[in-house]
């Protein structure tokens, strides 16, 4: 493989599949990821992740010898940073991982090169880089294009939103906006909105927000229907027959590496002016233990009527329906309160997308429900819906499985 004309840093669920399509489309791909496993796995032409169309793309985009994976990081002419941006203490942005990848890169820069992070990042992050950048190599200055562009698609049909789905991007200037759009209108069939690199930032962080704030208030009526003994799923559907009216559907709380964490960097850096933002994370963390508690007491009553003790099967571990991604997942939060909680009864963990976890033994789903007196159901997989009429079983449905 000749120098690559992309280095993509990152390998994880949108750093890999960026990387196969812009292969795929005929440019030499170089992907950086910290695990060895991970390179070893991709070079095989294999995938580490669960994402329908993926596999293939990979396959071949390796085979023909467009997409490589290693530790480290070559000369290239566009460099594109996909790490995570996880958490520091009291919920605060944590961009360590996006300095890093960008320090690992900058003995490599040369002048007209393209720097692009698609990480999920607090407003006024491209900016501290683009500092970083030319601190250490102030030769530079001016001479790169710098800017920011958000991923904006939802697991289980990334392949096809990366191609279709509009990007906003934002440069550090206008030459760098121009240059990332050209970029990315090689391979991205949707409009290419073009901002400057602060707004695109807040962008990215208000689209997830927004869906943050809306699940909440779904989220807030279950716990109200609950009291006042009504059925939700019910409810919200004669509701949504108004032509002005669109309520999301609750679940057992928020997960996933963009919708539970990006609200957080709003409300870090703007803790006065984002209340209803804020309050949304609360009542979505609430529903996760308010649905933990509601398993211990169903445990609790099934002692008390039955002398012994039940069967649970908790029935779901991703944070979203038919995805193998626990990224936050509120399903695995509760599922670790249940246990912690646990006296002797007997336990069902299920999780149909994944076939071992390194905490939790995985059932499988028709053995648990079989065997379960209580089902839990956590998450709205695919393969749930297909089970039959639970019977005497107990069942608390907090993803809408039977509504």
């Amino acid at each position: 493989m000749q120098q690559p004309e992309v280095v993509m840093i990152g390998l994880g669920y949108i750093g890999l599949p960026t990387a196969a399509l812009i292969a795929q489309g005929g440019a030499q791909v170089h992907g950086v990821d910290i695990n060895q496993n991970v390179v070893d796995t991709i070079n095989r032409g294999e995938i580490h992740i669960v994402e329908p169309d993926l596999g293939q793309a990979v396959q071949q985009a390796v085979g023909n010898g467009n997409l490589k994976a290693a530790t480290k990081a070559v000369p290239a002419n566009t460099y594109i940073i996909v790490v995570p941006t996880p958490f520091k203490d009291k919920n605060e942005p944590d961009i360590s991982f996006v300095q890093s990848a960008t320090e690992g890169i900058i003995p490599l820069l040369k002048e007209g090169d393209l720097y692009i992070i698609e990480s999920t990042s607090p407003v006024g992050t491209t900016q501290k880089m683009m500092e970083v950048i030319y601190a250490a190599r102030p030769e530079l200055r001016d001479k790169l294009y710098i800017a920011y562009c958000p991923e904006r698609v939802l697991p289980g049909n990334v392949m096809h939103e990366l191609v279709h789905n509009d990007r906003v991007i934002g440069g550090i200037d206008a030459a760098s906006t121009d240059k990332a759009v050209a970029f990315y209108g090689a391979y991205v069939k949707g409009a290419l909105h073009k901002t400057n690199a602060r707004t695109a930032e807040m962008c990215k962080l208000v689209e997830n927000s927004s869906r943050d704030v809306q699940i909440a208030f779904a989220n807030e009526l279950s716990l109200i229907c609950d009291k006042a003994d009504i059925n939700v799923w019910e409810l919200i559907n004669l509701a949504n027959k108004h032509p002005r009216v669109n309520i999301l559907q609750p679940g057992c709380g928020v997960g996933g590496h963009c919708i539970a964490v990006d609200p957080y960097f709003i409300v870090s850096d703007y803790p006065m002016e984002s209340k209803i933002i804020g309050t949304a994370r609360e009542v979505n963390n609430y529903k996760s233990f308010w649905c933990a508690e509601k398993v211990q007491t169903a445990k609790l009553q099934y002692e008390l009527e039955h002398g012994r003790k039940p069967k649970i099967a908790l029935m779901g571990l991703a944070f979203k329906p038919d995805i193998d991604d626990l990224r936050e997942s509120p399903a695995k939060y509760i599922v670790q309160r249940v246990l912690q909680n646990a006296n002797n009864e007997e336990y069902y963990i299920v999780e149909p997308n994944i076939d071992q976890h390194h905490v939790f033994k995985i059932t499988d789903y028709q053995v648990a429900y079989d065997k379960a007196d209580i089902v839990v159901f956590l998450v709205a997989h695919k393969e749930f819906k297909t089970l039959k009429n639970p019977g005497e079983k107990l069942v608390l449905d907090f993803a809408g499985v039977i509504k």
